[in-house]
């Protein structure tokens, strides 16, 4: 009988092999040590990571990762009353110091710190704010939106019917007009724009007007921006007219990955945090609620400066790669103002082919929809997505861009051996072990 597996089959019949070696548990326990280990001596300290999903802790964040109060439970709101357990003053603290310092890290007037990832945070808006069969309107993925805002994610799964936002493909900007015309034909309860390929702020004020004039509401799903938010280095959506902001601590944020929900109008707060609990989440990891309270406040002390060189960063690695012959998206309007770079990279084999050329090099990025690709290229698209929050966490400032634009074009400009590369990238790479922005390691020698 044929079975049907989502999985990599050949990644699972070697799991399989390694566990057939033996039939002990402790062993079988060892080589998730192992690999885990391997991963770190190789991504951790030996890659250059230009991964825009994913930002490295500081060491005081990871080690609250680790702690023993993430075996604890705490099921319910902050309070003696309204736990379902008893025991839970010391972790009352830690929540209500979280909730706090996201207040003051987004300027706004109500968080919530519970969910485990932010496409859970998109759910609990789709759960508060709409009914099934309810019109929103979200961004395709070609253009840069996200999976949890359409067909097949949290707003598919809430039965709702989802309108393509207009997008001018030669821009990479809203189309305003179109977004109008359209909007007053179908009215939709929310406007959601959740960007994962984020390279300028978005209309918000303009389109938050728009939605005014029916009574909808324009949400931002900020899980790439929260820390360029948080830092002053992008826009202020929540005081330019979104009534929601969702996000992930576990990108720019550089937090744990957490989803993070965030809100003025009180008006909100029952069905915001009545679909946070009892119905997306009990208990919430509060190991992981303390690790995101201590990085919500490096973000408050350190954000401003480390995000401002990450858009530093973005703005020279792009124009080091098209100076080297690798096409970059948003020329025309100075390539980014964000942690991401985003290349065509059709003419060296498509993302795919070049992301793993890459990561051969150990330089490891993503492959990416750009405008002109389908939905159906989702595995085989044209373009590379690049950040550079680990990199300028790492202390690096603009002059290195140049050395990894360099890196990059020597495997797909100039066609050289990837081994060749990588061992230049090591040499370049392991000397640089510390993250900074945080409060163990402070500001990087240069920057003090």
């Amino acid at each position: 009988m044929s079975t049907f597996e989502v999985h990599d089959v050949d990644a699972l019949a070697n799991a399989r092999a390694i566990m057939n070696l033996t039939e002990s548990p402790r062993e079988w326990a060892g080589e998730v040590v192992k690999a885990v280990d391997r991963n770190a001596e190789w991504r951790g300290k030996s890659c250059l990571n230009l991964l825009a999903p994913e930002a490295p802790t500081s060491p005081t964040v990871r080690r609250l990762l680790s702690s023993e109060i993430g075996t604890r439970a705490a099921e319910g709101h902050i309070g003696r009353v309204n736990r379902w357990f008893a025991g839970t003053q010391h972790i009352d603290e830690v929540e209500a110091l979280c909730v706090e310092l996201l207040k003051t890290a987004f300027r706004c007037n109500y968080a919530d710190h519970r969910l485990m990832g932010s496409m859970l945070g998109n759910l609990a808006v789709y759960h508060a704010l709409t009914e099934p069969g309810d019109t929103v309107m979200t961004a395709s993925q070609p253009f840069g939106g996200h999976s949890s805002n359409r067909h097949d994610g949290p707003a598919g799964f809430r039965g709702l019917n989802i309108v393509d936002i207009p997008y001018n493909p030669e821009t990479l900007e809203v189309d305003l007009d179109e977004f109008a015309k359209l909007g007053r034909q179908v009215q939709p309860k929310i406007v959601v724009m959740g960007m994962s390929m984020t390279l300028f702020p978005l209309p918000v004020r303009e389109m938050s007007k728009i939605c005014d004039e029916w009574g909808g509401k324009f949400i931002f799903d900020g899980a790439h921006q929260a820390g360029l938010i948080a830092g002053k280095q992008f826009q202020d959506p929540l005081n330019e007219g979104a009534v929601i902001l969702t996000g992930s601590a576990g990108k720019t944020f550089s937090g744990p990955q957490s989803g993070m929900l965030m809100w003025n109008d009180p008006d909100l707060t029952e069905a915001l945090t009545d679909a946070v609990f009892p119905v997306l989440v009990a208990t919430h990891q509060v190991n992981r609620v303390a690790a995101l309270a201590v990085a919500a406040a490096e973000m408050v002390e350190y954000g401003q400066f480390y995000m401002g060189q990450i858009v530093k960063n973005s703005k020279a690695l792009a124009k080091a790669l098209e100076e080297r012959g690798i096409r970059v998206l948003g020329a025309s309007r100075g390539y980014s103002e964000s942690h991401q770079v985003i290349a065509d990279v059709r003419q060296f084999g498509g993302g795919l082919e070049v992301a793993h050329r890459l990561a051969e090099a150990n330089i490891v990025t993503n492959k990416n929809l750009i405008p002109g690709d389908q939905p159906e290229d989702w595995d085989r698209p044209s373009g590379l997505r690049i950040g550079t929050i680990e990199v300028t966490r790492l202390g690096m400032r603009e002059a290195d861009m140049a050395t990894i634009a360099e890196f990059m074009a020597r495997v797909l400009v100039k066609g050289e051996d990837t081994k060749s590369v990588q061992k230049d990238v090591l040499d370049f790479r392991l000397p640089l072990q510390d993250f900074y922005y945080n409060f163990d390691h402070g500001m990087p020698g240069w920057a003090q």
